[in-house]
């Protein structure tokens, strides 16, 4: 890649975490990180945005054993789903790196041997408490009633040979570069609650590799261990721009990393920003690399005043989020209602109260109305503004002043408040229709001059809030720009109230955003809810049956019953039975063996009573992914098909063009 004329931007989000499906507050880092980077492009930046999957670790190596399955399988089916969602969402990345590239796990193998060689790692080992969630190692004095500090859940001991980074050789350079940068680590409190908790206190040894577990980069200079995820997964930033070190850990010459690296800007959770900003900052010391620019630390979404929590069933996903309330639905409500430094809240009456008000009757009747009085008053051609008076200058002014503010704001990642303001000069071009009553205005021809004016600086309003809405809900921009004819669409030209032209015609009215029904779609929520709920004891009702039948291990163990409250645990996929058997002593019982995909394996099942083997070979089916292996009659079976019924049961049959190792849900 070669450097350009444009100031380039490196904007990055943390990498998620492949091991479960993200939420929709996972989620909003992705969106949050879009628009700051929809909106740099606007301003003429080369921007390079990047996200990805850190899929190394304890926690995977637990849950791909438990689903049957390799570590790589695994996450490769979670790193798709993500990628998926991330997509889904609207996110214009660049790159979607993952920590099992090849290039990137050759790159850390380096860097660790490099950072061993001269002396900021050590071999040693470690005896304390261990949080598998978090992947962290605590002491004693602060694991809290037995439980982690971060995270609140319950720790294990833990005693293990590993190597440690000497991070306390680097502390006073650390707050020395943090006092002299103030802007380097946001919002304020972030930098505080870093230099006061952390850093002052003196940095402790960090462990930077694991011998208990085999999942994640070999340290290829030391059999038995691995390289544990800090090093890891923060190295991505780099390794994704084009990081190499040479046989000798000399940093080899990369245009592309040169063009783009330090960092603009690493935007992550206010929950890893200890990781970010004192072990990935030490690090990059270590190698003599130059510092990234900021490090934004957002906050996050609660569902209610309530952390999300699956446990608690109050978990919220993008995809159920987009079907309900469409894409740029679901990105102005997450964008609009994080605050800069606290906590958003998060609950379907509160998005269907927003999108109400900002889409449905502030930006959708605007466009409506304007275009509708366009086509009556006008045949649909834009008229000339000649003849201005004194009210039309405060439309203006809002116009002016929003695009002011919405740079300011996006600049310093106000994202909620920089929204607020494109839908505050919104809400003054619906005041300007109360105000110069074009209706009134037809009812006289002497008037239809004034009339053409109102009209063109509702369009031109309309034009301007689209531009400056883009990075936010960059679909319906582009719709509304289409609709309202306009022929420049850049950044610069919202500056200028005045940039339609005037003779073009614009589209016909069409409903944006139509009004929900808080009640209604509520009461379909809830509905939804408890057939899942249903649908969930059916399965667990099912998979006993089917056991004690054969009387043969009725409940095998680490047979995984999936409970009433336990139905968003489940994994749902689609696959092809590409072979499919009676098994033997077994009347009721079929062995099908299933494609995903990612992966092959075999399902038993109670169903040799309604179906032959060449009646399901070839057939889609959705199966139960992650139900951890049981026996039946000798065999082992890795999940569960759908099916209905009781008497005449009836398998859930697929369209043959769907496609293999989607997730149902």
């Amino acid at each position: 890649m070669c450097k350009c004329d444009k100031e380039k931007f490196y904007i990055t989000t943390a990498i998620a975490y492949a091991s479960r499906k993200p939420h929709i507050g996972n989620t909003y880092e992705v969106i949050m990180t879009d628009a700051v980077a929809r909106r740099k492009r606007q301003e003429g930046k080369d921007v390079f945005f990047m996200t990805g999957t850190d899929e190394h670790g304890m926690k995977i190596e637990a849950l791909a054993n438990e689903a049957g399955i390799s570590p790589k399988a695994y996450v490769d089916g979670v790193s798709g789903e993500i990628k998926q969602i991330w997509d889904l969402v609207g996110a214009s990345y660049d790159k979607f790196i993952r920590t099992t590239d090849d290039y990137h796990e050759k790159t850390v193998q380096r860097v660790f041997k490099k950072l061993y060689e001269q002396g900021d790692i050590y071999k040693g080992s470690y005896e304390g408490w261990y949080c598998v969630p978090c992947e962290s190692f605590f002491t004693e004095t602060q694991v809290v009633d037995g439980k982690c500090p971060d995270c609140g859940r319950p720790v294990e001991k833990a005693n293990e040979e590993a190597y440690f980074f000497k991070m306390s050789n680097y502390q006073d350079r650390l707050l020395k570069y943090i006092e002299e940068h103030p802007d380097f680590i946001e919002p304020e409190s972030r930098r505080r609650e870093m230099v006061n908790n952390f850093i002052k206190p003196g940095l402790q040894d960090l462990c930077v590799s694991r011998s208990s577990f085999k999942w994640g980069i070999p340290v290829d200079f030391d059999d038995g261990h691995v390289i544990y995820v800090w090093i890891d997964a923060l190295f991505n930033y780099a390794t994704g721009i084009g990081l190499e070190l040479d046989d000798d850990g000399n940093i080899v010459k990369n245009e592309q990393f040169e063009h783009y690296w330090p960092c603009d800007v690493h935007v992550i959770g206010k929950d890893i920003m200890r990781f970010h900003s004192i072990y990935w900052t030490i690090f990059l010391m270590a190698l003599g690399l130059p510092l990234p620019k900021k490090i934004f630390g957002h906050p996050w979404f609660n569902f209610g005043a309530d952390k999300m929590s699956k446990s608690k069933g109050n978990v919220i996903y993008a995809d159920d989020l987009v079907r309900r309330f469409g894409v740029d639905g679901v990105r102005h409500y997450c964008l609009a209602e994080m605050p800069y430094n606290s906590d958003g809240s998060i609950t379907y009456e509160n998005i269907i109260t927003r999108y109400n008000s900002d889409l449905a009757n502030n930006l959708g009747n605007l466009v409506s109305r304007t275009l509708a009085m366009t086509h009556k008053y006008f045949d649909g051609i834009i008229p000339s503004p000649d003849t201005p008076e004194p009210v039309d200058d405060e439309l203006k002014a809002a116009s002016a002043e929003a695009y002011k503010l919405v740079g300011e704001l996006m600049d310093s990642f106000h994202i909620a408040d920089a929204s607020d303001e494109a839908f505050a000069m919104l809400r003054r071009a619906n005041k300007y229709i109360d105000e110069t009553t074009p209706w009134l205005l037809a009812k006289d021809e002497a008037k239809k001059p004034r009339l053409g004016t109102v009209i063109y600086n509702l369009l031109e309003a309309i034009r301007i809030g689209a531009i400056l809405l883009t990075p936010f809900i960059p679909t319906t921009s582009e719709t509304i720009l289409d609709l309202v004819a306009a022929d420049t669409r850049s950044l610069e030209s919202a500056k200028t109230f005045g940039g339609l032209t005037v003779g073009n015609k614009v589209g016909d009215p069409k409903p944006l955003f139509a009004r929900i029904d808080e009640e209604k779609l509520l009461a379909e929520i809830e509905a939804e809810r408890r057939s899942a709920a249903a649908l969930a004891a059916d399965a667990a009702n099912a998979a006993t049956e089917s056991a004690d039948a054969d009387s043969v291990n009725p409940k095998p163990e680490g047979y995984a019953i999936i409970g009433y409250d336990d139905f968003m645990k489940v994994e749902l996929r689609t696959a092809q039975v590409i072979a499919c058997e009676p098994v033997k002593r077994a009347k009721k019982l079929l062995r099908l063996e299933l494609d995903l995909g990612y992966e092959k394996r075999q399902v038993v099942s109670g169903i040799a009573k309604f179906y032959k083997p060449e009646e399901l070979i070839g057939k889609k089916l959705i199966v139960v992914a992650n139900l951890s292996p049981a026996t039946l009659c000798g065999v082992e079976s890795q999940g569960m098909i759908l099916a209905s019924g009781e008497e005449q049961v009836r398998v859930v049959f697929l369209d043959p063009e769907t496609p293999l190792g989607e997730r149902v849900r």
